[in-house]
């Protein structure tokens, strides 16, 4: 609740304020967060799956989904963890995620919050997208510094501005999404003589999307469609001068020829 923090509303100091009243017996309102925010980050004896999962959102676009993490703890302790590569491969591909962003946060010695994010995505175009739109991001800024790392598929930042929650982080992450996908295909009013046609773009795009999902390989291509039929109207056909004449007396005379062979085959079988 404390403005310094930038996360209360004004509504919300009206309704703690009436709940207070409503119930006089509460513990001092310090007491009750110290009590809530320690459960928070009490995080002893999760396993990095469980870490992740206990305060998680996700967002979606065009297929491709992005999880979003907080983790009570510092980044660095947190990309220590042994096997940590392993277990966020594992976590996005038992969550279907494409991408997972992590937000660290912690209190410093002078109880200040620090946060703190990762970006761990193995698609190369995609995580450089999404970093690119968070790194100049100017509404809001989160004034963020490249933090060292040594995990593969993973970038790592210093957050300065720590009143960027994940809740005002969530439309940048949208924003990169839509980016991404704007980016596969070509921009309107552009002529397609390049090389590449719309229907060549739109195939590319759906090819980048099928590679994020786990199981498909960048390099896989969908099977080809069957080849079109034919005219079978074509030169010296019969049916090119139309379909052949018939009156009564010639389908009468062809149902009496298939009316006597099934009768002489009939009695040579008993026979």
């Amino acid at each position: 609740m404390d403005l310094k923090v930038g996360k209360a509303t004004p509504k919300d100091n009206k309704y703690v304020e009436k709940l207070e009243a409503l119930f006089p017996d509460l513990p001092k309102r310090n007491d009750v967060f110290d009590s809530l925010q320690k459960a928070k980050f009490d995080i002893s004896g999760l396993t990095t799956e469980q870490m992740l999962r206990k305060d998680q959102k996700t967002i979606s676009t065009h297929g491709t989904k992005v999880a979003i993490s907080a983790i009570y703890m510092d980044l660095e302790a947190f990309l220590q963890r042994s096997g940590l590569t392993a277990d966020l491969h594992a976590f996005c591909q038992a969550h279907n995620c494409d991408v997972l962003v992590t937000m660290t946060i912690f209190f410093n010695t002078q109880n200040e919050p620090v946060r703190q994010l990762a970006i761990f995505c193995p698609h190369a175009a995609l995580r450089m997208t999404i970093c690119g739109v968070l790194e100049r991001s100017h509404s809001p800024s989160l004034k963020l510094t490249p933090a060292p790392s040594t995990h593969p598929h993973l970038q790592a930042y210093l957050q300065g501005n720590t009143q960027v929650s994940r809740k005002k982080l969530l439309p940048l992450l949208q924003e990169a999404l839509s980016a991404y996908f704007d980016s596969m295909k070509i921009p309107s009013g552009q002529p397609e003589t390049e090389g590449v046609s719309r229907e060549q773009a739109d195939k590319e795009l759906d090819r980048a999307g099928n590679s994020l999902v786990p199981g498909l390989s960048q390099d896989e291509e969908e099977p080809p469609l069957p080849p079109t039929p034919m005219n079978s109207l074509v030169d010296e056909c019969p049916l090119d001068q139309g379909l052949p004449k018939l009156s009564a007396e010639v389908i009468f005379e062809k149902c009496s020829q298939i009316s006597l062979s099934q009768s002489t085959a009939a009695s040579l079988s008993k026979k």
